[in-house]
């Protein structure tokens, strides 16, 4: 096995007249009866799977959300769209699309579906019509503590000794070690590709954003949340803040699932 290491960056946050502070634990209320936005669909990014989500998994569920969690296959964009198209053919109603890092490419593409009535970006990229992942990046510094290894065939994991500083250095030590060995790398090739959609041009979009997330430009985030207009709010948080702050996470979820439900009344 080859491996080439490459440096890398990710994306999205906003102007600071966008920006909205939540307390780092928000307690979890009950849904209103009359609420039509109630389900929400979770979508993870790269070298990671779904259940990172337990804990805005929990805290939504306990609200009364009917909660789906795609498994990205990570081995194009076409796939991961249509493992999440798949999760969105299964609601019963209107839905709060969400992503992690990579999985807000794959919510931009997949978010014109008619059920999905708002976005959410979780220190997540937010690629324009005909504009690729890679594209992204450019103009911004590079994130030197994480490190992307590239196999011979083309799929990419997080360095082993890049891991802790460069995804997770919230983590404790051994949450670290598992989430290391339990790598699930993508096909590096998908950054390549062109979004044939942004849902974000037509759908209300929040951003979630890491204050110490590691793996991207901190001026990439800003840029592009504030291009796609999101609400941001700001946590200070590694990387893995979809594990680390689901309180957070799920406060957001629950106010873009009511805002979304108020434009529709």
């Amino acid at each position: 096995m080859t491996r080439k290491s490459i440096t890398t960056i990710s994306a999205i946050a906003a102007a600071a007249s966008l920006s909205v502070a939540l307390p780092a634990a928000v307690a979890a209320d009950t849904i209103l009866k009359d609420q039509s936005v109630r389900n929400v669909v979770l979508v993870h990014g790269a070298f990671a799977d779904g259940s990172g989500w337990k804990g805005v998994y929990d805290n939504l569920t306990k609200r009364g959300y009917r909660v789906t969690i795609v498994q990205n296959p990570l081995t194009s964009l076409a796939d991961d769209v249509a493992a999440t198209k798949r999760a969105l053919e299964r609601q019963d109603g209107p839905v709060i699309l969400v992503g992690h890092s990579w999985g807000g490419t794959v919510i931009t593409e997949a978010g014109v579906d008619e059920k999905v009535a708002g976005l959410v970006y979780v220190s997540a990229l937010s690629p324009d019509v005909g504009e690729t992942t890679a594209q992204q990046y450019e103009g911004f510094a590079p994130a030197s503590e994480f490190v992307i290894e590239t196999t011979k065939d083309g799929f990419g994991y997080v360095s082993p000794e890049k891991f802790k500083a460069g995804f997770a250095h919230d983590v404790s030590d051994a949450d670290v070690a598992f989430m290391r060995d339990a790598q699930v790398p993508i096909n590096m090739s998908a950054f390549g590709t062109k979004l044939e959609n942004a849902a974000w041009r037509t759908k209300p979009s929040w951003a979630v954003i890491a204050t110490e997330d590691k793996a991207f430009d901190q001026a990439m985030l800003i840029h592009m949340a504030e291009r796609i207009k999101a609400k941001i709010i700001k946590v200070s948080a590694s990387h893995a803040l979809f594990m680390t702050q689901p309180a957070v996470i799920a406060e957001t979820i629950d106010k873009a699932a009511k805002a979304a439900s108020a434009k529709k009344q």
